[in-house]
């Protein structure tokens, strides 16, 4: 027992002596940095002054006396211009009562929703006090975008701010749904991590130009599973302007009702059933049939525009908003067994014309 408890001081102490005169390792260059760290590094610092971190809070009331309940959220956005304008997600912002926008440096600025367009999840929110040295986001193009291209996302996951994630373009084209029967066609699916919060966040190329705002993830669990999506630029760069001159934009249509998919596919139809038709609407000067309620028969039933096949009204929705307001539009009309084909000028719903309604 006597040796065992002498061993056991004996290696103490050697321990101890090692102790003192342990000394920190080496640190062995590194070297220069890659060229592509570098360029990473290069981007971020040029684009992650225009990111913005937006935090908005809604008052409810709840319960039997009223009381006012706040929730809050949080997104992220960038600087579209001089005047302040911030570009954001419209469900980042939606039913705000209160919106801050916390840039690159200071307290957080209160903001001024000043347009919304669902159709496309955009919103515009305006500064109420424009500080000194704002930094516009580059914009880019998306109708030139390819599969495998780099792509970097700068958004606040979390409430992480300024988080720059690495992927590439995965796939083009998709389709995104948003609000009453539509979705945003053209939509840029990316492989770089997307998490809550990135919402409305810009998606940029290795030039550090934007080329979507992202925009939703597709996950059961919430987090990022790599198949993140983002509203092509060309299409932001469209709707924006429009947001910012009136608070709204357009919804290109020619004034038709629409039946239910459910009701076409009820009845075997491969298309889009004209239920109703709008007085003095493009629709009605086309000569466009709708469906007879008196006789309970079918009218025409839209099947293609300019030569693109339709099938739902989300698709006709994305059709006419491709074709673009003010410009003709060649429909492709079957009744009966008959096709048909008829010009059609796009009008905007907006404007007071007979707005697309869906019976079910």
């Amino acid at each position: 027992m006597r040796l065992h408890s002498v061993s056991l001081l004996a290696a103490a102490l050697l321990l101890a002596c090692g102790a003192l005169h342990a000394q920190p390792r080496l640190v062995t260059p590194r070297g220069e940095l890659s060229m592509e760290e570098k360029a990473n590094i290069e981007l971020f610092r040029g684009a992650a002054p225009s990111v913005a971190y937006i935090y908005t809070e809604t008052v409810q009331k709840r319960g039997v006396f009223r009381r006012q309940q706040v929730s809050t959220g949080t997104g992220s956005g960038f600087i579209w211009d001089l005047s302040g304008h911030v570009v954001t997600n419209n469900h980042v912002v939606d039913g705000a009562t209160t919106v801050f926008v916390q840039l690159d440096a200071g307290k957080p600025i209160p903001a001024t929703v000043i347009g919304t367009a669902p159709d496309y999840d955009l919103a515009v929110v305006r500064l109420k006090e424009v500080p000194a040295g704002l930094r516009p986001i580059p914009v880019g193009s998306s109708k030139d975008l390819r599969v495998g291209q780099a792509t970097f996302a700068i958004g606040n996951p979390y409430g992480l701010s300024r988080t720059l994630t690495r992927g590439i373009v995965s796939a083009l084209d998709r389709h995104l749904p948003t609000s009453d029967q539509r979705e945003i066609g053209g939509v840029i699916q990316t492989d770089a991590a997307i998490n809550p919060g990135n919402s409305g966040g810009p998606l940029l190329d290795s030039a550090g130009r934007l080329i979507g705002v992202n925009a939703a993830i597709l996950s059961e669990s919430g987090g990022s599973t790599g198949v993140g999506f983002s509203i092509p630029v060309d299409l932001v760069n469209r709707i924006v302007p429009e947001l910012i001159k009136s608070g709204r934009a357009p919804r290109p249509g020619i004034g038709i009702g629409a039946a239910d998919q459910s009701i076409a596919a009820r009845l075997g139809v491969r298309g889009v059933i004209v239920l109703d038709i709008g007085k003095g609407s493009p629709a009605e000067a086309a000569g466009i049939v709708p469906y007879n309620m008196r006789t309970n028969t079918v009218g025409d039933i839209i099947t293609g525009v300019n030569g693109n096949p339709v099938e739902t009204l989300p698709s006709l929705a994305a059709e006419f908003d491709t074709a673009g307001v003010g410009n003709l539009a060649e429909l492709t009309l079957t009744r009966e067994g008959k096709e048909r084909k008829v010009k059609v000028r796009i009008i905007d719903l907006t404007q007071g014309q007979a707005k697309p309604a869906t019976a079910k």
